[in-house]
């Protein structure tokens, strides 16, 4: 008698093919590249979810250093003022403060400015 993986074959073929939906051609049908395709979709999905996070920083400081400059400051002059100043907002919510609560900005930038002047 021959032995058949049958139903737990078909499953996992099953469980493959669902994660492949809507790849085109032979990267949706045929078992070899789309374990290959999923094999390779997922080292892009580890790789970018880091990328993502240091894209999101680049775009943060980018934002900040725009906005210190209209305040007649550089961004690594603000950063150092931060510090010293002692006052722990992320560039996220400074980037997101720039842009929807220029006041709230404009104080802090004048509150790092005293700081350093001092």
């Amino acid at each position: 008698m021959r032995a058949t993986k049958g139903a737990a074959r078909r499953q996992s073929k099953k469980r493959l093919f669902k994660r492949a939906k809507g790849y085109r051609g032979g990267r949706g049908k045929l078992i070899r590249t789309v374990k290959e395709t999923l094999l390779r979709s997922g080292a892009y999905a580890f790789r970018d979810r880091r990328v993502r996070k240091r894209d999101f920083r680049r775009l943060w400081i980018t934002r900040l250093n725009a906005a210190t400059r209209a305040h007649g400051l550089r961004y690594s002059e603000f950063i150092h003022g931060l510090k010293k100043a002692g006052i722990e907002l992320d560039r996220k919510t400074l980037s997101e403060m720039a842009i929807h609560d220029k006041d709230g900005f404009t104080a802090v930038v004048d509150k790092v400015k005293e700081t350093l002047a001092a």
